[in-house]
């Protein structure tokens, strides 16, 4: 079956937060901030369900690749000059994040003060969240979603940014056009973040 990316929509949370959980079990940011690796699935799937909710969604740039029913992939994208987190959001969510990171949530405020205070001004187009889950992964779906929101930035001439936590998936993003501009290292000997950006490409 062809893989399908389309725009996700609120009945989708579970199923995006669930597949974004697994694929990121092993992320070193993930692992630094719930070091718990039985809970960890859990908590973050309560996560990215719940700032998909209250925050990314509402900007449009929401993506998952599908097969069939099953999402295989999702992208968390925020337009230019969206990708700031309203007080009311943060209000909302407040309750996922206690359940989600309990006694780390004060890592997880540093660790976002760190990437606004980091984040470059020129607008543009914000990958702040992309991954498949692991029962499909080399199957084509992050390929999908990833250009799928790529070729809408190249038709209207608009940068790109992301954060990659692992430094093995560089070469992957350099593969779609991004270079890396500089290195975030987290407080408290916490993993390294590579920072990325790309121009926009000819078609």
């Amino acid at each position: 079956m062809a893989i399908d990316v389309r725009a996700a929509h609120k009945s989708d949370l579970t199923a995006l937060g669930a597949t974004l959980g697994r694929a990121f079990y092993d992320d070193p940011v993930s692992m630094w901030m719930l070091p718990d690796a039985d809970t960890r699935t859990a908590q973050l799937s309560k996560y990215f369900a719940t700032s998909t909710r209250y925050h990314h969604l509402a900007g449009g740039g929401v993506e998952v690749a599908c097969d069939g029913s099953t999402v295989g992939a999702a992208a968390l994208w925020d337009p230019p000059g969206r990708w700031k987190q309203s007080k009311g959001s943060q209000l909302r969510m407040l309750p996922a994040l206690i359940w989600s990171f309990g006694l780390h949530i004060t890592r997880g405020r540093a660790i976002s003060d760190l990437l606004e205070a980091n984040h470059p001004e020129q607008p543009h187009w914000y990958l702040a969240v992309i991954g498949s889950d692991p029962s499909v992964r080399g199957g084509g779906f992050g390929q999908a979603v990833m250009r799928s929101r790529l070729d809408r930035c190249d038709a209207e001439h608009a940068p790109a940014y992301l954060e990659s936590s692992k430094l093995e998936n560089v070469p992957y993003y350099e593969r779609f056009g991004f270079q890396v501009i500089g290195e975030i290292a987290l407080p408290g000997g916490g993993p390294t973040l590579w920072r990325m950006w790309r121009e926009p490409q000819n078609p």
